[in-house]
């Protein structure tokens, strides 16, 4: 079994009783970190190992940059992954993953099958292909809903945003901000820069939509707000390449990436790429019963 290098940090907020990201990172043994806030310490820790909690200390949501000026105070999960960025950095860590806590499992997709993966093999594969150039910021599992088996598409692509399920390198000099959109904001940062992002395609995960599970974001504010701050949000950040549009009956936002086509991998001096394929051991097993 190959677990990734680098510390995985699960945000979790009022979801102890589903879990799915860590019952997902268990039955693979691959080792993991919860973030949460210190009034539901009791709850998670009667269903999780106390040495994976971590308490958000109060200072990251004091010092968060909201973007917005207004009365609502709370700031989402990017103060928290603005803790495990530092966290990590403090124990000596050149990356770090950050997951989102509603994450059912995750896939390889081979050959059109979208394939349940047993252990952390895929992260492993995944922390390698990243750190052969110098210039990825960031790189992530994309959605298993975002491709059909049915059609095809290429093991990755770059400079695209990056959701859910981001593996993050620790110099650069960005951090969370804004309480909606984190994730594609941070994404065209650091696109902006000059910088490269990797969505894989050859790993998946198998998230739920965003307002389906109670708990987290849905509660707090997209439950009571729809989508509409959320998408003016992201376009007063980047009004230069986001939009905002009206479909399937509600306000959503656009964005153009189309800019950061120019961003080129560059590899790392002296890089040798085995000319052999390396499945890093993973084979295919047939199961009895599968648990969905």
């Amino acid at each position: 079994m190959t677990n990734p290098q680098f510390p995985i940090y699960v945000v979790s907020k009022g979801r102890w009783d589903t879990r799915f990201t860590m019952k997902a990172l268990e039955k693979m043994k691959v080792p993991y970190y919860v973030i949460i806030d210190k009034n539901e310490y009791k709850e998670y820790a009667k269903v999780i190992d106390k040495e994976k909690l971590l308490i958000e200390p109060k200072k990251y949501k004091e010092q968060y940059d909201m973007f917005w000026k207004d009365d609502i105070k709370t700031t989402g999960p990017g103060s928290s992954r603005n803790f495990a960025w530092e966290h990590s950095m403090k124990n000596g860590f050149k990356w770090h993953w950050v997951m989102d806590d509603n994450i059912r499992k995750f896939f390889r997709l081979n050959r059109n099958w979208k394939l349940p993966v047993a252990d952390g093999t895929i992260l492993k594969a995944a922390e390698d292909f990243t750190l052969r150039y110098n210039n990825v910021a960031i790189s992530g599992l994309n959605y298993h809903s975002f491709c059909p088996a049915h059609q095809h598409y290429p093991p990755f692509i770059i400079n695209t945003r990056i959701y859910s399920c981001l593996l993050i390198r620790n110099d650069i000099p960005y951090r969370w901000r804004g309480r909606y959109n984190e994730d594609t904001d941070l994404s065209l940062r650091v696109l902006k820069d000059g910088w490269c992002t990797i969505q894989f395609n050859a790993f998946l995960q198998g998230k739920l939509p965003t307002q389906e599970l109670k708990g987290g974001n849905t509660d707090q504010f997209y439950a009571l707000e729809g989508t509409y701050k959320k998408s003016k949000m992201l376009y007063e950040m980047h009004p230069d390449v986001v939009r905002m549009v009206w479909k399937f009956g509600r306000c959503h936002h656009h964005v153009d990436y189309r800019p950061f086509k120019k961003n080129r991998l560059k590899k790392k001096k002296g890089l040798k790429i085995p000319k052999k394929i390396d499945s890093y051991g993973m084979k295919l097993t047939k199961l009895k019963a599968l648990n969905t």
